[in-house]
């Protein structure tokens, strides 16, 4: 007989090794382009990833790395719908701590996206929505990513359910514990655009 308590287990377990897939270093190296780790911030997201001056491998990071958040939760839904949007957070914090990089991993931005859009599309829709206005107007990676996850736990409040919104909400605040630094440089003018020259830009998702 299956076990409610093991599907739930698996579920979650499943969620952070699908998270923990270093989708930017993967997609770099296979691309003949080196380890992503070693220019730039250091770090595995899309923004980093651009820095090869590669746009398609960039946008398949930002993609992939979306998309562990939004399978974890699908999957999730048929082992144990229950912990679905748990299993979902796993794979957020796969992201953050992955477990094939010594817990050295992203800033979750994208990941949160993903797991918005299958937890509740609406806020999932908004949340992309308020990324891409604000990179546009400020060229931030960082605050495109801070102002989205800051604004989604009140989309959850108007198009989801109160778990949702407890949810968006802590994962926002580790967003934002992730983004420290870039909060520091934001708030001193100097933190870097999109499209210049940084080795010290540490704003990836």
């Amino acid at each position: 007989m299956s076990d409610p308590t093991v599907h739930s287990l698996l579920a979650l377990v499943l969620g952070y090794l699908l998270g923990s897939i270093p989708f930017g270093l993967v997609l770099s190296k296979a691309a003949g382009l080196g380890d992503v780790r070693k220019i730039g911030s250091g770090n595995i997201g899309a923004t980093n990833v651009l820095r090869t001056g590669n746009k398609p491998i960039a946008l398949a990071t930002l993609l992939l790395d979306g998309g562990k958040g939004a399978l974890a939760y699908l999957i999730a839904l048929k082992l144990a719908p229950d912990v679905a949007p748990l299993a979902g957070a796993a794979a957020f914090l796969g992201h953050l701590y992955p477990v094939y990089l010594g817990f050295k991993g992203g800033k979750g931005v994208a990941t949160f996206g993903g797991l918005l859009c299958a937890l509740a599309w609406p806020v999932g829709l908004l949340w992309g929505s308020t990324w891409l206005i604000v990179l546009a107007l400020f060229r931030m990676s960082s605050l495109a990513g801070l102002m989205s996850a800051a604004l989604s736990p009140f989309y959850a409040w108007i198009f989801a359910d109160s778990p949702t919104v407890i949810l968006t909400g802590a994962l926002a605040i580790a967003i934002f514990i992730k983004h420290e630094a870039n909060i520091r440089r934001i708030l001193a003018g100097t933190e870097p655009r999109i499209g210049k020259k940084d080795k010290t830009d540490t704003s990836e998702s």
